[in-house]
């Protein structure tokens, strides 16, 4: 397969390239093909649904380049999983519907899961996000989050998790119950600095407008007018995920994300994500979205790395 690159713009070309042909190799290594180029002018061997992708994906960055000037090796992975997934999405339009827009950051929905995903959390109370890791799950909550919030449509955002994964003993560990539980609600805060900057996200935490809590503080709350989101539930008791399903209240909006491929509660201990999928599964106006291994948007070595895990276990 062969085709040209128009406009020539050799400063988008070698961009396009990437330092050694760096980005050229990951698209080859990916798709098992072989790219040649001369310039402008590139020819593609291999299998014809492949080399088509390849070219779909090269044109894409190229027109993209005129935005951004810069394509990273991540970016570049979200180009192949499109494409991989379905060739008519580069074809038509790479860009979602669901466009997340925060202060710092805009955040768009790949095609398939995340846009049903996004499109779910919109429209009901409560949505479940079930799924390997890599798939945005949280990261898509939390600037669903942020947007409402900086949109006035709520007005505090809570993330929680199990504050340890097996079974939340924070006495083991130094310092005061800050220090005790920020290693386990880090990944929430680095979402948050993305998307809000760090001055803005300390300043709302504390005024207590965002709340980064272990799981076993929600106990004995009514959360009204509030974004709520429960990460790494697989990981929640029983109790524990029963309690927290009580704590909202008028105008809120909970997403609950969790792995069930992933449970570190103690032996014989029953996770509360499974029990409460099972007990909800007849309450209409709850929404669930499953994830799979062709929804993993890191790299593309955490994908088959997820997939490997699942044939074995299976």
């Amino acid at each position: 397969m062969k085709f040209q690159l128009e406009p020539v713009d050799h400063d988008k070309i070698s961009d396009l390239c990437g330092p050694t042909n760096s980005i050229l190799k990951q698209i080859e290594e990916e798709l098992g093909i072989k790219i040649l180029n001369r310039g402008p002018s590139f020819k593609i061997n291999g299998e014809s649904n492949n080399a088509q992708i390849a070219k779909d994906i090269i044109l894409r960055i190229y027109e993209d380049l005129d935005k951004n000037k810069t394509i990273s090796s991540k970016e570049v992975h979200l180009y192949l999983r499109k494409g991989m997934n379905d060739l008519n999405n580069i074809k038509k339009d790479s860009s979602s519907k669901q466009v997340i827009k925060t202060p710092n950051l805009i955040v768009t929905a790949n095609h398939g899961s995340q846009d049903h995903y996004v499109d779910t959390i919109k429209k009901k109370v409560l949505t479940f996000g079930i799924g390997p890791a890599g798939t945005g799950k949280t990261f898509l909550a939390v600037a669903l989050a942020v947007e409402q919030f900086s949109r006035g449509e709520v007005e505090k955002i809570l993330l929680v998790r199990p504050a340890v994964e097996a079974g939340e003993k924070l006495g083991f560990l130094p310092g005061d119950l800050s220090q005790k539980v920020d290693p386990y609600l880090r990944p929430l805060y680095d979402a948050l600095f993305q998307m809000l900057g760090y001055k803005e996200t300390n300043q709302l935490i504390e005024r207590n407008i965002i709340e980064v809590v272990p799981l076993a503080f929600m106990r004995g709350r009514t959360l009204n007018n509030s974004f709520i989101i429960l990460d790494e539930s697989q990981n929640a008791t029983v109790e524990q995920m029963k309690m927290f399903l009580t704590r909202f209240g008028f105008g809120s909006k909970v997403v609950i994300t969790g792995d069930i491929t992933q449970i570190d509660l103690p032996k014989n201990t029953l996770s509360g994500l499974v029990h409460s999928l099972e007990v909800l599964k007849s309450v209409e106006d709850i929404g669930l979205v499953e994830f799979d291994t062709k929804d993993v948007v890191r790299h593309g070595l955490v994908q088959k790395i997820v997939e490997a895990y699942a044939k074995f276990v299976n």
